[in-house]
């Protein structure tokens, strides 16, 4: 899938701003487009809403651009975190799953997982081929 981004006319457009803010705002380093082999700036959708909130940060709360670099920086530390616990408590939803699970192994060596407190079909055990799901 194709990722959609913006030339820099478009990204100042739909983030309220003048193009020339947004040049500034890539030299500060509070927003880092990705660059066209001829250098030209390309925004992504998630470029535009880091506009918009440097915007209202500025605007409206009245932050200087240091104290939005830093917010920024914080902000993108802690989605990283609530990224990284949503990983853990996956992998710790799979493991109770995985946890439960129960193993048949047929006289060939041949292992068939079978549900926790089921016993095992005589044919299974003689070495047949087990029935079909």
């Amino acid at each position: 899938m194709e990722e959609v981004l913006y030339v820099i006319s478009v990204a100042a457009q739909l983030a309220g701003m003048h193009p020339q803010t947004l040049r500034q705002y890539d030299r500060l380093g509070l927003v880092s487009p990705k660059r066209t082999s001829g250098r030209g700036r390309r925004y992504t959708p998630r470029d535009v809403r880091t506009l918009r909130r440097v915007q209202q940060l500025s605007q409206e709360e009245g932050i200087n651009l240091a104290g939005i670099r830093r917010i920024l920086e914080l902000e993108e530390q802690l989605e990283r975190a609530q990224q990284m616990l949503r990983q853990v408590a996956e992998a710790q939803a799979e493991r109770a799953r995985s946890a439960h699970r129960v193993f048949t192994v047929d006289t060939t060596g041949q292992v068939y997982e079978s549900r926790a407190g089921q016993v095992a079909r005589l044919n299974v055990i003689r070495g047949m081929l087990p029935p079909a799901h």
